[in-house]
């Protein structure tokens, strides 16, 4: 893997650069209590999220309370009903207390991608206050490549890039990639060491040919790409059709296998609406469960989204879409 991102992205890394783990969850738990909580000398420091909505899997992965600072974004509406968050460089204050700068690319909820230029920046803020930049390119470049944007691959010995095998299709596997300064993976190798002995092989074996080869990047931008890709294009023209009001926005699909779905103005709470879909038989994940680190119960934004899951079969999408029109139309009219 080594000698391949060193090929084709000219890293300066090698084998000491890279940890593998069982799966991203196991990663990021690792990194989270490496970098912040509790250190030996009384300190104590968090873990900052310059842009919130941020991945649910993140919020119980602390070994303590009080563990997460993350910001609101800015949003910028854009044509046919879809925004973009950025992130909101005048607001964000990186204190003495952040251990690690934390950000998904794309992000799961919303499929955002954070532009190279925000990532260049924060990359500086990270350098300038002696704390890693912690990139979760699960979904990212060079693979599996479900960006449908432009997105440069980013990383140096002050990023901890964190990848994973399951979006090529093997989620079973729980094959986690880790590549960060050697002093970080020689730490996560411990870590496995008293936690697991060794992480599982299966997935490594699978995948070990096509790296080789280098055909897990073509693979992703041929195949994986083009598959997701299609699939949010059909359910955002599904949605925009099923869903005319103009309060109704999508988060531009740039990535990830999720739409992120803005209800403004809805007349409930998202986990109320959450309730009465499941209901229906349809399940979906409110959107306040995806802002560890704010505390706002009047920020309305927050309870008005929702995470909608695009990569089912056609017919279950448009079943889906359905029931959730007839919510909230009904809402809306109500």
């Amino acid at each position: 893997l080594a000698a391949l991102l060193s090929k084709e992205l000219g890293w300066d890394i090698s084998a000491r650069n890279i940890a593998l783990t069982n799966g991203s969850q196991n990663a990021f738990f690792y990194l989270f209590n490496l970098l912040a909580g509790e250190f030996a000398d009384g300190r104590k420091k968090k873990v900052l999220f310059p842009l919130a909505p941020e991945y649910i899997g993140y919020a119980d992965s602390a070994l303590a309370d009080d563990y997460f600072v993350a910001y609101k974004p800015t949003i910028e509406k854009l044509p046919d009903g879809q925004f973009k968050y950025h992130v909101d460089f005048e607001s964000l204050q990186v204190g003495d207390d952040i251990g690690v700068i934390c950000v998904s690319r794309p992000t799961n909820p919303t499929g955002n991608v954070l532009t190279d230029e925000e990532i260049e920046h924060l990359d500086q803020i990270a350098r300038d206050k002696g704390i890693p930049l912690l990139i979760d390119n699960a979904y990212g470049v060079p693979f599996p490549g479900i960006i449908f944007s432009e997105a440069k691959p980013f990383w140096n010995t002050n990023t901890i890039l964190c990848m994973s095998l399951s979006k090529l299709g093997l989620p079973g596997t729980r094959c986690g990639i880790v590549i960060a300064d050697e002093k970080i993976i020689q730490a996560i190798t411990n870590l496995s060491g008293i936690i697991n002995l060794a992480p599982g092989s299966l997935g490594p074996a699978i995948t070990i040919p096509m790296i080789e080869s280098g055909d897990i990047i073509a693979l992703s931008e041929q195949v994986v790409k083009p598959f997701y890709q299609q699939k949010a294009e059909l359910a955002v023209q599904l949605l925009r059709e099923a869903i005319p009001d103009p309060r109704f926005h999508i988060h531009k699909p740039e990535g990830a296998l999720f739409l992120w779905l803005w209800f403004e103005g809805l007349p409930i709470h998202c986990q109320e609406l959450y309730e009465r879909l499941k209901a229906k038989n349809l399940l979906i994940v409110p959107g306040h469960y995806f802002f560890p680190g704010i505390d706002d119960p009047e920020w309305r934004h927050s309870q008005e989204c929702i995470r909608l899951n695009y990569s089912q079969s056609e017919e279950l999408v448009r079943r889906g879409i359905a029931i959730l029109a007839d919510e909230i139309n009904t809402l809306y009219a109500g």
